[in-house]
């Protein structure tokens, strides 16, 4: 991505290729499937991102080659349908992508799954392994008022002088698992209010950053690759996360035997360039580029994004596209017709 142009198109390129991975998982929305709605989105995902005039490589994906076979950590994606000479041409760039944030959330016909495509010049998206991350994600407001090493109550304090709302007006988001037992205690002593959610901290971090949504701040663990992705929104909505990998079991609530050892988790994101585990990460470290896209589809209906609907000709999905370079956020509702010239339009 070399010019403000190039940028513009591709985030409409990126556009069609989470529009198509968002309309083939709504077609198994509620199926209870979770594994064949990930796959759909996937194979469309990748086929139309062949079709996209670049030189991509994925960054963040559907895990290492050995365990998926199209969107893996490292794969060549665009330019498919280009010569050799003007594949030369054209620019390279770093892309994360997760094809369905909440397939259980799109298997149970629940609210706010999404298509998600990040994407950077090489090198601006930190190449996250798919581990643990402790997360705090609030909106351009509050943007240097948080700490995620500071106790609950003081961090929801300056978010709530930042706001000038007092606690008790705040609404705080984060997954449902036991792991969040004290965080959620903790929120509730405060006086804070708080919204837990089964799946999907992608879309709610994204909510945390955006007026209007009724939510303040994301708190609480979750993914390592979701947190760079959100990184990338937080840059183009002049949002801010703070994150952290998580190593230890009894802080994950979960059995030693269902997570690597520590010594194990750390060679591997050193074999991925990180050389500081314990690192605390900013907006800017998960997504040090200077030309940042984000792209996102709705797949079901959500705070941000309305799902995908159908009608006997043809689709309709609801969108949003963010790019750092000109500051531009654009709410895309398109409607895919289908019919032939008497085919009737539905807005």
């Amino acid at each position: 991505m070399t010019n403000s142009r190039a940028e513009r198109e591709l985030a409409l390129d990126f556009l069609r290729v989470t529009e198509a991975a968002a309309i083939e998982s709504a077609k198994t929305m509620g199926q209870g499937d979770r594994k064949h709605s990930d796959h759909v989105a996937v194979e469309a995902m990748r086929e139309v991102m062949d079709s996209v005039p670049m030189r991509g490589r994925i960054v963040i994906g559907e895990g290492e080659r050995d365990e998926a076979p199209m969107l893996y950590i490292g794969e060549e994606v665009g330019g498919g349908n280009f010569s050799d000479e003007a594949r030369a041409e054209f620019p390279e760039v770093d892309i994360a992508v997760d094809p369905l944030e909440g397939t259980n959330l799109c298997a149970l016909g629940a609210n706010n799954a999404i298509a998600v495509l990040a994407a950077s010049e090489r090198g601006g998206l930190l190449n996250a392994p798919d581990i643990y991350m402790d997360k705090i994600i609030v909106g351009p407001s509050c943007k240097g008022a948080v700490d995620i090493e500071a106790p609950v109550a003081d961090n929801l304090k300056n978010i709530a002088r930042r706001l000038g709302r007092d606690v008790e007006d705040l609404t705080v988001i984060c997954l449902d698992r036991p792991r969040h037992k004290q965080l959620v205690a903790d929120v509730r002593a405060a006086g804070a209010r708080i919204r837990l959610i089964s799946d999907g901290d992608l879309s709610a971090g994204i909510s945390a950053a955006v007026a209007g949504t009724n939510i303040h701040a994301l708190m609480g663990i979750g993914g390592a690759p979701e947190g760079v992705i959100t990184a990338a929104a937080m840059k183009c909505l002049n949002g801010e996360i703070l994150a952290k990998f998580v190593f230890d079991p009894e802080r994950l609530g979960v059995d030693r035997t269902k997570v690597p050892p520590k010594e194990e988790a750390i060679e591997r994101i050193k074999g991925m360039g990180i050389t500081d585990p314990d690192k605390i990460y900013d907006t800017n470290d998960l997504a040090p580029g200077r030309k940042v896209i984000f792209a996102a589809t709705g797949v079901t209906d959500g705070s941000l994004l309305r799902g995908v609907r159908f009608f006997g000709e043809g689709k309709r999905t609801h969108s949003v596209v963010m790019t750092t370079d000109n500051k531009s956020i654009r709410f895309v509702d398109t409607v895919h017709v289908e019919g032939g010239p008497d085919a009737v339009i539905r807005f």
